[in-house]
């Protein structure tokens, strides 16, 4: 990834939306989900976009920004992303996945909305 890569999924990890805040982001997952897989299941690109389509599992055993308090709880969703590239680099991130089914399967509140 591109140093100064934008994710637009705050959401997901919390992080803001600016410039570089995504590697935080991403490297909660993996302290707060143990084991994590992503299995891709389909990539598609066209000029400078590369799609994925992934299946994510994982067992929340860990902090995470959504629920501090590990659930023991294991979760299997499906997630695509879309990639923007620059010089062979990730530059911008963008994603929908099954936030409620994960929710559900861990257990979790439904973040409110302020």
């Amino acid at each position: 990834m591109a140093a100064d890569v934008i994710d637009h999924n705050k959401i997901i990890h919390g992080e803001p939306d600016e410039p570089g805040a995504a590697f935080e982001g991403i490297r909660g997952q993996p302290a707060a989900f143990d084991p994590l897989h992503m299995r891709v299941e389909e990539l598609i690109g066209e000029g400078d976009r590369v799609v994925a389509r992934l299946t994510m599992t994982g067992t929340h055993t860990g902090a995470h920004p959504r629920m501090p308090v590990p659930t023991g709880r294991g979760f299997e969703v499906e997630a695509v992303f879309i990639f923007t590239l620059a010089d062979e680099k990730i530059t911008e991130i963008r994603g929908v996945s099954d936030r409620l089914g994960m929710f559900l399967q861990l257990g979790w509140d439904w973040p409110q909305i302020d």
